[in-house]
Protein backbone atom coordinates (compact mmCIF):
# COMPACT_ATOMS: atom_id res chain seq x y z
CA UNK A 1 0.00 0.00 0.00
CA UNK A 2 1.17 3.01 -0.99
CA UNK A 3 2.23 5.88 1.86
CA UNK A 4 -0.25 9.06 2.05
CA UNK A 5 1.57 11.86 1.05
CA UNK A 6 0.55 15.58 3.05
CA UNK A 7 0.47 18.14 0.87
CA UNK A 8 1.05 21.91 2.67
CA UNK A 9 -1.10 24.08 1.10
CA UNK A 10 0.36 27.63 0.78
CA UNK A 11 -1.11 30.32 1.47
CA UNK A 12 -0.30 33.49 -0.08
CA UNK A 13 1.26 36.55 1.94
CA UNK A 14 -1.56 39.42 2.53
CA UNK A 15 -1.26 41.91 0.54
CA UNK A 16 -0.72 45.47 1.50
CA UNK A 17 -3.18 47.75 2.23
CA UNK A 18 -3.39 49.79 -1.80
CA UNK A 19 -2.63 53.13 0.15
CA UNK A 20 0.41 52.35 1.66
CA UNK A 21 1.93 51.04 -1.59
CA UNK A 22 0.97 54.46 -3.39
CA UNK A 23 2.52 55.96 -0.27
CA UNK A 24 5.49 53.59 -0.88
CA UNK A 25 5.84 54.41 -4.22
CA UNK A 26 5.34 58.13 -4.02
CA UNK A 27 8.22 58.20 -1.93
CA UNK A 28 10.42 56.64 -4.16
CA UNK A 29 9.36 59.01 -7.24
CA UNK A 30 9.97 61.72 -4.97
CA UNK A 31 13.12 61.14 -4.14
CA UNK A 32 14.07 60.27 -7.62
CA UNK A 33 12.52 63.33 -8.90
CA UNK A 34 14.61 65.18 -5.86
CA UNK A 35 17.93 63.79 -7.36
CA UNK A 36 17.00 64.73 -10.36
CA UNK A 37 16.63 68.67 -9.51
CA UNK A 38 19.07 68.63 -7.38
CA UNK A 39 21.43 67.60 -9.79
CA UNK A 40 20.16 69.63 -12.28
CA UNK A 41 20.62 72.99 -10.18
CA UNK A 42 23.74 72.26 -9.22
CA UNK A 43 24.86 72.07 -13.48
CA UNK A 44 22.93 74.90 -13.98
CA UNK A 45 23.30 77.00 -11.02
CA UNK A 46 26.38 76.12 -9.39
CA UNK A 47 28.43 74.99 -12.18
CA UNK A 48 26.50 77.78 -14.97
CA UNK A 49 29.83 79.60 -15.17
CA UNK A 50 31.69 76.78 -15.75
CA UNK A 51 30.21 75.08 -18.43
CA UNK A 52 28.87 77.98 -20.41
CA UNK A 53 32.57 78.72 -20.63
CA UNK A 54 33.48 75.56 -21.59
CA UNK A 55 35.50 75.36 -25.03
CA UNK A 56 33.12 72.30 -25.34
CA UNK A 57 30.36 73.68 -24.29
CA UNK A 58 27.95 73.93 -27.43
CA UNK A 59 26.79 77.19 -27.56
CA UNK A 60 30.55 77.86 -27.60
CA UNK A 61 31.27 75.68 -30.53
CA UNK A 62 28.39 76.38 -32.70
CA UNK A 63 29.18 80.21 -31.64
CA UNK A 64 32.87 79.78 -33.09
CA UNK A 65 31.52 78.40 -36.63
CA UNK A 66 29.61 81.73 -36.94
CA UNK A 67 31.68 84.51 -35.68
CA UNK A 68 34.85 86.26 -35.12
CA UNK A 69 36.19 85.93 -31.93
CA UNK A 70 37.33 89.05 -29.76
CA UNK A 71 40.82 90.30 -29.80
CA UNK A 72 43.91 89.58 -27.17
CA UNK A 73 45.61 92.21 -26.28
CA UNK A 74 49.21 92.31 -23.95
CA UNK A 75 49.57 95.09 -20.98
CA UNK A 76 50.46 97.98 -22.82
CA UNK A 77 47.46 97.61 -25.91
CA UNK A 78 49.41 95.48 -28.25
CA UNK A 79 47.67 93.01 -30.04
CA UNK A 80 48.55 89.56 -29.69
CA UNK A 81 45.54 87.96 -31.92
CA UNK A 82 43.31 89.44 -34.19
CA UNK A 83 40.91 88.47 -37.46
CA UNK A 84 41.13 88.01 -40.85
CA UNK A 85 39.05 86.75 -43.50
CA UNK A 86 39.63 84.23 -46.44
CA UNK A 87 38.22 85.50 -50.00
CA UNK A 88 35.08 83.26 -49.43
CA UNK A 89 34.63 85.65 -45.90
CA UNK A 90 35.19 82.60 -43.44
CA UNK A 91 37.15 84.13 -40.27
CA UNK A 92 40.08 83.31 -38.91
CA UNK A 93 42.87 84.36 -36.40
CA UNK A 94 46.19 85.98 -37.21
CA UNK A 95 48.71 86.33 -34.16
CA UNK A 96 51.71 88.80 -33.88
CA UNK A 97 54.22 86.15 -33.77
CA UNK A 98 55.85 82.89 -32.71
CA UNK A 99 56.97 84.62 -29.49
CA UNK A 100 53.51 83.96 -28.33
CA UNK A 101 52.15 80.65 -29.48
CA UNK A 102 52.82 78.67 -25.80
CA UNK A 103 50.20 81.33 -24.57
CA UNK A 104 47.91 82.72 -26.59
CA UNK A 105 47.44 79.57 -28.19
CA UNK A 106 45.68 79.23 -31.43
CA UNK A 107 42.07 78.72 -32.80
CA UNK A 108 41.35 76.58 -36.10
CA UNK A 109 38.20 74.93 -37.52
CA UNK A 110 40.33 71.89 -38.02
CA UNK A 111 42.34 71.44 -34.85
CA UNK A 112 40.12 73.29 -32.49
CA UNK A 113 41.56 75.73 -29.76
CA UNK A 114 44.43 75.63 -27.22
CA UNK A 115 46.30 78.50 -24.94
CA UNK A 116 44.24 81.35 -23.85
CA UNK A 117 42.26 80.73 -26.99
CA UNK A 118 40.57 77.84 -24.94
CA UNK A 119 40.30 79.10 -21.89
CA UNK A 120 38.44 82.08 -22.68
CA UNK A 121 36.59 81.02 -25.70
CA UNK A 122 33.26 82.01 -24.28
CA UNK A 123 34.57 85.35 -23.74
CA UNK A 124 35.78 86.13 -26.54
CA UNK A 125 33.03 84.89 -28.79
CA UNK A 126 30.52 86.43 -26.82
CA UNK A 127 28.84 83.81 -25.25
CA UNK A 128 29.50 84.56 -21.35
CA UNK A 129 27.53 87.60 -20.80
CA UNK A 130 27.82 88.81 -17.09
CA UNK A 131 23.86 88.88 -16.71
CA UNK A 132 22.29 85.59 -16.23
CA UNK A 133 19.29 86.42 -18.18
CA UNK A 134 21.42 88.21 -21.01
CA UNK A 135 23.51 84.65 -20.80
CA UNK A 136 20.25 82.57 -21.72
CA UNK A 137 19.33 84.91 -24.77
CA UNK A 138 22.51 85.14 -26.03
CA UNK A 139 22.15 81.21 -26.81
CA UNK A 140 19.29 82.29 -29.32
CA UNK A 141 21.11 85.81 -30.91
CA UNK A 142 24.29 86.14 -32.84
CA UNK A 143 27.40 85.78 -29.94
CA UNK A 144 28.61 88.91 -31.73
CA UNK A 145 26.78 91.24 -29.96
CA UNK A 146 28.30 90.65 -26.70
CA UNK A 147 31.81 89.36 -27.34
CA UNK A 148 34.32 90.17 -25.01
CA UNK A 149 38.49 91.39 -25.91
CA UNK A 150 40.92 89.95 -23.58
CA UNK A 151 43.14 91.89 -22.05
CA UNK A 152 46.74 89.71 -20.47
CA UNK A 153 49.25 90.99 -18.06
CA UNK A 154 52.03 89.78 -20.57
CA UNK A 155 54.60 92.25 -21.90
CA UNK A 156 54.86 91.22 -25.38
CA UNK A 157 58.49 93.24 -25.36
CA UNK A 158 59.76 90.72 -22.46
CA UNK A 159 58.00 87.88 -24.11
CA UNK A 160 60.02 88.06 -27.63
CA UNK A 161 63.23 88.85 -25.84
CA UNK A 162 62.66 85.80 -23.60
CA UNK A 163 62.63 83.48 -26.78
CA UNK A 164 65.07 85.16 -28.29
CA UNK A 165 67.72 84.60 -25.64
CA UNK A 166 66.60 81.31 -25.36
CA UNK A 167 67.65 81.24 -29.21
CA UNK A 168 68.15 77.38 -30.60
CA UNK A 169 67.50 75.93 -27.03
CA UNK A 170 64.64 73.73 -25.33
CA UNK A 171 63.61 75.44 -22.36
CA UNK A 172 61.32 78.38 -20.83
CA UNK A 173 61.44 81.68 -18.93
CA UNK A 174 58.85 82.67 -16.48
CA UNK A 175 58.72 86.15 -15.12
CA UNK A 176 55.46 87.28 -12.71
CA UNK A 177 54.47 90.25 -10.53
CA UNK A 178 55.05 87.85 -6.74
CA UNK A 179 52.06 90.60 -5.27
CA UNK A 180 49.95 90.74 -7.44
CA UNK A 181 50.78 86.84 -9.35
CA UNK A 182 50.54 88.68 -13.07
CA UNK A 183 52.18 86.82 -15.66
CA UNK A 184 54.62 88.88 -17.12
CA UNK A 185 56.69 86.47 -19.26
CA UNK A 186 55.55 82.97 -20.49
CA UNK A 187 57.81 81.63 -22.59
CA UNK A 188 58.61 78.17 -24.39
CA UNK A 189 61.07 77.14 -26.92
CA UNK A 190 60.52 76.20 -29.50
CA UNK A 191 57.93 78.08 -30.88
CA UNK A 192 55.70 77.32 -33.86
CA UNK A 193 53.46 78.97 -36.24
CA UNK A 194 49.90 79.70 -34.62
CA UNK A 195 48.73 81.44 -37.38
CA UNK A 196 49.86 78.98 -40.07
CA UNK A 197 47.51 76.60 -37.72
CA UNK A 198 44.47 79.11 -37.88
CA UNK A 199 44.79 79.48 -41.16
CA UNK A 200 42.62 77.15 -43.27
CA UNK A 201 44.72 77.38 -46.25
CA UNK A 202 47.57 76.33 -44.32
CA UNK A 203 46.13 74.72 -41.25
CA UNK A 204 46.98 70.91 -42.47
CA UNK A 205 50.17 71.25 -43.74
CA UNK A 206 51.67 73.30 -40.77
CA UNK A 207 50.32 71.16 -37.79
CA UNK A 208 51.48 67.79 -40.04
CA UNK A 209 54.65 69.50 -39.78
CA UNK A 210 54.67 70.33 -36.27
CA UNK A 211 53.24 66.57 -35.13
CA UNK A 212 56.19 65.13 -36.76
CA UNK A 213 58.81 68.10 -35.19
CA UNK A 214 61.09 65.56 -32.82
CA UNK A 215 62.32 68.95 -30.70
CA UNK A 216 58.20 69.07 -29.68
CA UNK A 217 57.25 72.30 -30.74
CA UNK A 218 54.04 72.00 -28.94
CA UNK A 219 54.81 71.38 -25.77
CA UNK A 220 54.40 74.54 -23.19
CA UNK A 221 57.56 73.87 -21.33
CA UNK A 222 56.65 76.73 -18.72
CA UNK A 223 53.51 75.22 -17.70
CA UNK A 224 54.12 71.28 -18.76
CA UNK A 225 57.73 70.31 -19.00
CA UNK A 226 58.80 68.35 -15.62
CA UNK A 227 62.91 68.37 -15.33
CA UNK A 228 64.87 67.64 -12.46
CA UNK A 229 65.05 71.14 -11.05
CA UNK A 230 68.85 69.98 -9.04
CA UNK A 231 70.02 72.97 -6.70
CA UNK A 232 66.55 75.69 -7.13
CA UNK A 233 64.72 73.10 -5.19
CA UNK A 234 66.66 73.29 -1.86
CA UNK A 235 64.58 76.32 -1.26
CA UNK A 236 61.81 74.35 -0.94
CA UNK A 237 63.67 72.10 1.34
CA UNK A 238 64.37 75.64 3.58
CA UNK A 239 60.52 76.21 3.71
CA UNK A 240 59.73 72.95 4.91
CA UNK A 241 62.77 73.01 7.49
CA UNK A 242 61.91 76.49 8.67
CA UNK A 243 58.07 75.83 8.68
CA UNK A 244 58.08 72.21 10.38
CA UNK A 245 60.85 72.81 13.43
CA UNK A 246 63.78 70.58 11.68
CA UNK A 247 65.60 73.74 11.34
CA UNK A 248 66.34 76.95 11.68
CA UNK A 249 68.22 80.08 10.16
CA UNK A 250 71.18 79.12 12.29
CA UNK A 251 71.52 75.13 12.64
CA UNK A 252 75.13 73.96 11.31
CA UNK A 253 75.82 70.30 11.08
CA UNK A 254 79.21 69.14 12.77
CA UNK A 255 79.59 66.07 9.47
CA UNK A 256 78.86 68.41 7.20
CA UNK A 257 82.86 69.96 6.52
CA UNK A 258 84.13 65.83 6.30
CA UNK A 259 81.28 65.13 4.30
CA UNK A 260 82.11 67.19 1.45
CA UNK A 261 85.50 65.59 1.08
CA UNK A 262 84.23 61.85 2.19
CA UNK A 263 80.86 62.35 0.94
CA UNK A 264 77.90 61.89 3.28
CA UNK A 265 76.98 58.32 4.08
CA UNK A 266 73.47 57.33 4.03
CA UNK A 267 71.84 53.96 4.38
CA UNK A 268 75.02 51.91 2.54
CA UNK A 269 75.17 55.33 -0.33
CA UNK A 270 76.90 58.48 0.11
CA UNK A 271 75.88 61.59 -1.03
CA UNK A 272 78.66 63.41 -2.93
CA UNK A 273 79.02 67.30 -2.58
CA UNK A 274 82.56 68.83 -4.42
CA UNK A 275 82.43 72.11 -3.82
CA UNK A 276 83.51 75.45 -2.01
CA UNK A 277 87.29 74.60 -0.55
CA UNK A 278 87.06 78.08 0.47
CA UNK A 279 84.65 77.37 3.27
CA UNK A 280 87.12 75.00 4.74
CA UNK A 281 86.18 73.14 7.34
CA UNK A 282 83.60 75.56 8.39
CA UNK A 283 80.12 74.43 9.54
CA UNK A 284 77.66 76.13 7.13
CA UNK A 285 74.40 77.76 8.47
CA UNK A 286 71.31 78.42 6.21
CA UNK A 287 72.91 81.41 4.79
CA UNK A 288 75.50 80.23 3.96
CA UNK A 289 74.41 76.80 2.75
CA UNK A 290 72.31 78.70 0.05
CA UNK A 291 74.96 80.71 -0.87
CA UNK A 292 77.58 78.22 -1.78
CA UNK A 293 74.55 75.20 -2.51
CA UNK A 294 75.67 72.95 -0.03
CA UNK A 295 74.22 69.50 -1.07
CA UNK A 296 75.39 68.09 2.24
CA UNK A 297 73.89 70.61 4.43
CA UNK A 298 70.49 70.62 2.57
CA UNK A 299 70.35 66.51 2.90
CA UNK A 300 70.54 66.46 6.30
CA UNK A 301 68.12 68.96 6.76
CA UNK A 302 66.23 67.12 4.65
CA UNK A 303 66.90 64.15 6.82
CA UNK A 304 65.91 65.89 9.45
CA UNK A 305 62.53 67.45 8.19
CA UNK A 306 61.51 63.93 7.31
CA UNK A 307 59.26 62.73 4.12
CA UNK A 308 55.92 63.65 5.22
CA UNK A 309 56.65 67.19 6.13
CA UNK A 310 58.76 68.03 2.98
CA UNK A 311 56.09 66.79 1.36
CA UNK A 312 53.53 68.67 3.50
CA UNK A 313 55.44 71.88 2.81
CA UNK A 314 56.01 71.37 -0.95
CA UNK A 315 52.58 70.94 -1.29
CA UNK A 316 51.92 74.25 0.41
CA UNK A 317 53.77 75.40 -2.55
CA UNK A 318 52.02 74.01 -5.14
CA UNK A 319 53.65 70.54 -5.66
CA UNK A 320 51.25 67.09 -6.09
CA UNK A 321 48.97 68.76 -7.67
CA UNK A 322 47.80 71.73 -11.05
CA UNK A 323 48.13 74.55 -10.46
CA UNK A 324 45.70 76.97 -10.28
CA UNK A 325 46.14 79.05 -14.02
CA UNK A 326 44.97 80.25 -16.73
CA UNK A 327 46.26 77.57 -18.81
CA UNK A 328 46.15 73.48 -17.71
CA UNK A 329 49.60 72.94 -15.55
CA UNK A 330 50.90 69.40 -14.86
CA UNK A 331 52.00 68.58 -11.33
CA UNK A 332 55.23 68.59 -9.92
CA UNK A 333 56.53 66.06 -7.70
CA UNK A 334 59.10 65.14 -5.02
CA UNK A 335 58.66 61.39 -5.36
CA UNK A 336 56.88 58.45 -8.06
CA UNK A 337 55.47 57.39 -4.67
CA UNK A 338 54.98 54.24 -3.38
CA UNK A 339 57.65 54.10 -0.78
CA UNK A 340 57.01 53.13 2.70
CA UNK A 341 58.55 56.11 4.48
CA UNK A 342 56.47 59.20 5.05
CA UNK A 343 56.06 61.10 1.81
CA UNK A 344 56.07 57.49 0.03
CA UNK A 345 59.68 57.95 -0.04
CA UNK A 346 61.58 54.60 -0.79
CA UNK A 347 64.49 54.73 1.69
CA UNK A 348 66.60 57.86 3.18
CA UNK A 349 69.05 57.81 0.29
CA UNK A 350 65.86 59.09 -1.93
CA UNK A 351 65.12 61.17 0.87
CA UNK A 352 68.19 63.16 1.37
CA UNK A 353 69.04 63.31 -3.02
CA UNK A 354 65.14 64.72 -2.88
CA UNK A 355 66.28 67.33 -0.46
CA UNK A 356 68.93 69.33 -2.85
CA UNK A 357 66.67 68.54 -6.05
CA UNK A 358 67.75 64.80 -7.41
CA UNK A 359 66.45 61.67 -6.80
CA UNK A 360 62.71 61.73 -8.69
CA UNK A 361 62.00 65.42 -8.06
CA UNK A 362 60.55 66.80 -11.40
CA UNK A 363 58.67 70.44 -11.32
CA UNK A 364 57.92 73.04 -14.09
CA UNK A 365 59.19 76.10 -14.55
CA UNK A 366 55.99 77.67 -13.87
CA UNK A 367 56.19 75.83 -10.16
CA UNK A 368 60.01 76.77 -9.19
CA UNK A 369 58.93 80.24 -10.40
CA UNK A 370 56.06 80.17 -7.47
CA UNK A 371 58.35 79.04 -5.12
CA UNK A 372 60.71 82.31 -5.83
CA UNK A 373 57.32 84.52 -5.34
CA UNK A 374 56.42 82.97 -2.00
CA UNK A 375 59.79 83.98 -0.98
CA UNK A 376 59.71 86.87 -2.60
CA UNK A 377 56.06 87.96 -1.39
CA UNK A 378 56.45 87.32 2.62
CA UNK A 379 55.77 83.99 2.54
CA UNK A 380 52.04 84.63 0.48
CA UNK A 381 51.77 83.10 -2.98
CA UNK A 382 49.47 85.01 -5.07
CA UNK A 383 47.15 83.16 -7.81
CA UNK A 384 49.37 83.47 -10.96
CA UNK A 385 47.10 84.58 -13.91
CA UNK A 386 47.77 86.19 -16.88
CA UNK A 387 43.79 87.67 -17.65
CA UNK A 388 43.55 91.05 -16.72
CA UNK A 389 40.43 92.41 -18.18
CA UNK A 390 37.55 91.37 -20.46
CA UNK A 391 36.39 94.80 -22.57
CA UNK A 392 32.98 94.73 -24.08
CA UNK A 393 32.35 96.24 -27.28
CA UNK A 394 30.35 99.06 -25.17
CA UNK A 395 33.86 99.42 -23.75
CA UNK A 396 32.45 98.61 -20.49
CA UNK A 397 35.32 96.66 -18.70
CA UNK A 398 35.31 93.34 -16.32
CA UNK A 399 38.52 93.32 -14.46
CA UNK A 400 40.09 90.42 -12.75
CA UNK A 401 41.20 91.40 -9.27
CA UNK A 402 44.93 89.45 -8.00
CA UNK A 403 43.43 86.55 -5.40
CA UNK A 404 45.28 85.16 -2.52
CA UNK A 405 46.21 81.59 -3.00
CA UNK A 406 47.66 80.18 0.06
CA UNK A 407 50.44 81.79 2.58
CA UNK A 408 53.11 79.23 2.95
CA UNK A 409 55.21 80.77 5.37
CA UNK A 410 55.30 83.58 8.30
CA UNK A 411 57.43 86.62 7.18
CA UNK A 412 59.72 86.62 9.94
CA UNK A 413 61.04 82.81 8.54
CA UNK A 414 60.96 83.73 5.24
CA UNK A 415 63.35 86.83 5.83
CA UNK A 416 66.71 84.24 6.16
CA UNK A 417 65.93 82.36 2.93
CA UNK A 418 65.38 85.65 1.38
CA UNK A 419 68.71 86.58 2.75
CA UNK A 420 70.44 84.11 1.90
CA UNK A 421 69.09 84.19 -1.93
CA UNK A 422 70.56 87.12 -1.79
CA UNK A 423 73.64 86.49 -0.75
CA UNK A 424 73.22 83.54 -3.64
CA UNK A 425 74.16 86.10 -6.21
CA UNK A 426 75.53 89.25 -4.37
CA UNK A 427 77.62 87.56 -2.10
CA UNK A 428 81.37 86.99 -2.82
CA UNK A 429 81.58 83.13 -2.65
CA UNK A 430 77.76 83.00 -4.25
CA UNK A 431 78.06 85.20 -7.07
CA UNK A 432 80.47 82.94 -8.73
CA UNK A 433 77.77 80.33 -9.05
CA UNK A 434 75.14 82.51 -10.37
CA UNK A 435 77.62 84.70 -12.60
CA UNK A 436 75.73 87.28 -15.01
CA UNK A 437 72.72 87.34 -12.60
CA UNK A 438 73.18 90.40 -11.08
CA UNK A 439 72.09 93.63 -12.03
CA UNK A 440 73.87 97.19 -11.89
CA UNK A 441 72.10 99.41 -9.17
CA UNK A 442 69.41 96.34 -8.36
CA UNK A 443 70.23 94.17 -5.04
CA UNK A 444 69.16 90.55 -7.16
CA UNK A 445 68.08 87.46 -4.91
CA UNK A 446 68.66 84.53 -6.65
CA UNK A 447 69.49 80.74 -6.79
CA UNK A 448 71.00 78.47 -9.60
CA UNK A 449 70.82 75.05 -10.22
CA UNK A 450 72.45 72.57 -12.01
CA UNK A 451 70.28 69.72 -12.84
CA UNK A 452 72.38 66.40 -12.85
CA UNK A 453 70.76 63.96 -15.43
CA UNK A 454 72.53 60.52 -15.10
CA UNK A 455 74.50 59.56 -18.54
CA UNK A 456 76.64 61.72 -20.44
CA UNK A 457 74.26 64.09 -21.23
CA UNK A 458 74.63 67.96 -20.09
CA UNK A 459 72.88 69.03 -16.91
CA UNK A 460 69.74 70.97 -17.31
CA UNK A 461 70.39 74.73 -16.48
CA UNK A 462 68.08 76.97 -13.73
CA UNK A 463 67.82 79.74 -11.90
CA UNK A 464 65.46 81.71 -9.69
CA UNK A 465 65.17 84.86 -8.43
CA UNK A 466 63.32 88.27 -7.43
CA UNK A 467 64.14 91.80 -7.91
CA UNK A 468 64.69 93.99 -5.87
CA UNK A 469 65.61 91.86 -3.35
CA UNK A 470 64.86 94.73 -0.15
CA UNK A 471 61.04 95.35 -2.19
CA UNK A 472 60.76 92.31 -5.43
CA UNK A 473 58.99 93.53 -8.45
CA UNK A 474 59.29 90.56 -10.41
CA UNK A 475 60.15 86.88 -10.29
CA UNK A 476 62.03 85.38 -12.65
CA UNK A 477 62.63 81.15 -13.39
CA UNK A 478 64.69 80.00 -16.36
CA UNK A 479 65.18 76.67 -17.62
CA UNK A 480 67.59 75.78 -20.41
CA UNK A 481 67.67 71.89 -21.20
CA UNK A 482 71.04 70.32 -21.37
CA UNK A 483 72.30 74.01 -20.75
CA UNK A 484 75.51 73.39 -18.31
CA UNK A 485 75.59 74.43 -15.03
CA UNK A 486 73.05 77.34 -13.67
CA UNK A 487 75.93 79.47 -13.89
CA UNK A 488 76.42 78.27 -16.92
CA UNK A 489 73.72 79.63 -19.33
CA UNK A 490 70.27 80.29 -17.10
CA UNK A 491 72.13 82.89 -14.66
CA UNK A 492 73.11 84.98 -17.16
CA UNK A 493 69.82 84.82 -19.18
CA UNK A 494 68.37 85.72 -16.22
CA UNK A 495 70.19 89.24 -15.82
CA UNK A 496 69.58 89.77 -19.00
CA UNK A 497 65.69 89.46 -18.29
CA UNK A 498 66.35 91.58 -15.10
CA UNK A 499 68.03 94.16 -16.78
CA UNK A 500 65.63 94.59 -19.62
CA UNK A 501 62.63 94.88 -17.08
CA UNK A 502 64.50 97.67 -15.27
CA UNK A 503 65.70 99.50 -18.14
CA UNK A 504 61.80 99.90 -18.84
CA UNK A 505 61.92 97.76 -21.62
CA UNK A 506 57.89 96.42 -20.88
Amino acid sequence: MRPRIRRRRHRPAPLRPLGSRIVHVGLVLALAFGSLAVGAGYWTVARADELASSADDAAVIAASRNTTRGRIFDRDGKILASNRRTEDGEAYRVYADDSISHVVGYASRRYGTVGLERTYAAELLGVRPQDPLARLAAKFRPAEDVREDLRTSLSLPLQRLAVRLLGDDRGAVVMLDPKTGEMLVLASTPTYDASGIADPATAQRTFTALAKDRSDPLLPRATQGLYVPGSVFKIVTAVAGLGSGAATASTRYPEQPPAEEEGLYVSGYRVRDGHHPATGDRELDLGGAIEVSCNIWFALTGLATGGGELTAWADRLGFDAPLPFDLPTVASQLTNGGGPLPGGFADDVELANAAYGQGEVLATPLQMALVAAAVANDGVLMEPHLASAFVAKDGSVRSVAPRPWRTVLAPSLIEPIRAGMERAVEGSLGRQYTSGARVPGIRVAGKSGTAELGGNGEPHSWFIGFAPADDPEVVIAVLVEGGGSGAQRASPLAGDMLQAYFDGDR
